[in-house]
């Protein structure tokens, strides 16, 4: 296709087209309005003066009859602009006035008209008048009027102005429209190279803003948002392969080398049965695994959304704080929950469920061992309503994270040094960050001195109580 071609098919030149022909409708209807009331007018003009040409021609003949009537017509025929005058004897014979030649009937049929008439002393042009023939006593005739030049003109001039205002309409118009098209067609051509590069691999590449806040520029404000969030799922997506090809070699290589030495060394059922137990335990925690990482990529897909309902989230941190009870006990931590009576919320009461499930889980883990009543180690599980928001906070008195290591945390398979030791796979944070994401919300970790107070702040939203 063509640039002109181009050009033409754009959204923009098909509005400017349109605005043309409006504008010119609007122009030709308007300078037509204009055309006509200045036509009637000058008629109104015109007739309004043979009328009073007429009344002072009245009063002459009445005065002095037909001679008068003949002196007053030659005195006004030498007058500069004066009106057309035609004084007839009963036979035909022409007594006075300014006009030479008229129709053959013009004379014999009084009242008004607009004639074609030519003036006593150019035999050669025709002009255009509007005139009144009477009929006198003694069979005189008397025609009086004015000539319609003027009127000819100004119609002309009206004419001209609207060709030349008609023109001028579809040349700006023209102009106009190419040069806004060329414009709106530089920006999509801009953002169509840019979506160009970014659907051949470049996930970096932005749309350009050039700071006028107009439609564009908001809609690439927008779509820029989607790339920051498209590219930070693929950077995820692509840590999660690495991570899980990395973290999980060696649970399966753990499985497999069970399966070997199961199979050289086992003697009797019993250590076939030892040796099945542990597989068994390794399949387990890789399907924890793989059940946390579907979990995680369901919250940050947006998939949960349909399941939302409005929900006491009191009753979930108290159900949350029963079923890690016996846990803390065996832990020697002691574990407190304050949360009010009631407190609504609107979203996915299993997604928030598992969030504060995996930070009261960690929160146990990581609680240190106290030598005594005084060095009990604590864990408390809180929730609160702030204005519009619901804080759900779990502390700990453990070695907390440091501030340096926060950010970090979040992502998936990360494990800080000092936890290697322990179980787990790094996924807990990451789940509950990625449930607070869906709601709309964050989780903020932050020192409790001494531990860890992780803060998961959701909004109501609409449902909300």
């Amino acid at each position: 296709m063509t640039a002109l071609g181009k050009l033409f098919r754009t959204t923009a030149f098909k509005l400017s087209a349109a605005y043309l022909v409006i504008f010119a409708i609007f122009a030709a209807v308007l300078l037509g309005y204009i055309a006509f009331n200045t036509r009637r007018l000058i008629a109104e003009q015109v007739s309004g003066a043979v009328d009073a040409e007429i009344q002072g021609l009245a009063e002459q003949y009445q005065a002095g009859g037909v001679p008068r009537l003949v002196s007053v017509i030659d005195a006004r025929t030498r007058l500069p602009g004066s009106s057309l005058y035609l004084l007839l004897a009963p036979r035909g014979v022409r007594l006075a006035g300014n006009v030479g030649r008229v129709g053959p009937d013009v004379m014999l049929s009084p009242g008004q008209r607009i004639i074609r008439y030519s003036h006593a002393d150019d035999d050669n042009g025709e002009h255009e008048a509007l005139v009144r023939v009477f009929e006198l006593q003694g069979g005189f005739r008397l025609l009086v009027g004015r000539d319609l030049s003027e009127s000819d003109r100004l119609r002309f001039v009206i004419r001209r102005a609207f060709g030349w205002s008609l023109s001028l309409v579809v040349v700006m118009a023209l102009l106009g429209g190419w040069f806004v098209t060329r414009r709106v067609l530089g920006r999509i051509d801009s953002m169509t190279d840019t979506t160009r590069g970014i659907m051949e691999g470049n996930l970096a590449g932005r749309l350009a803003i050039a700071g006028t806040n107009d439609e564009f520029d908001r809609l690439a404000g927008n779509l820029n948002l989607m790339l920051d969030r498209v590219e930070e799922l693929m950077a995820g997506l692509k840590q999660v392969s690495d991570n899980v090809a990395h973290d999980l070699k060696t649970p399966l290589t753990r499985l497999r080398n069970g399966a070997e030495e199961a199979l050289r060394t086992a003697q009797s059922p019993d250590d076939y049965r030892g040796a099945l137990e542990k597989i068994i335990e390794e399949a387990d925690n890789l399907i924890r695994v793989f059940n946390a990482l579907l979990m995680i990529a369901r919250a940050e897909a947006g998939n949960a959304r349909e399941g939302m309902a409005e929900f006491d989230v009191a009753e979930v941190a108290r159900d949350v704080a029963e079923l890690y009870e016996p846990v803390a006990e065996e832990a020697g931590v002691t574990l407190t929950v304050e949360v009010p009576d009631q407190v609504r919320l609107f979203g996915s009461r299993e997604l928030v469920g598992q969030a504060l499930a995996n930070l009261v889980d960690n929160a146990l883990k990581y609680a240190p061992v106290g030598k005594d009543a005084a060095t009990q180690p604590a864990v408390s599980v809180q929730a609160m309503r702030r204005d519009d928001m619901v804080d759900l906070v779990v502390s700990d008195t453990g070695p907390g994270i440091p501030e340096a290591d926060r950010a970090r945390v979040l992502d998936r398979f990360v494990r800080l040094e000092n936890s290697r030791s322990r179980p787990g796979f790094g996924l807990g944070l990451s789940l509950a960050a990625a449930v607070a994401r869906l709601h709309g919300g964050a989780l903020r970790l932050e020192d409790n001195g001494p531990g860890l107070r992780a803060v998961v702040s959701l909004p109501v939203r609409r449902g909300g109580g």
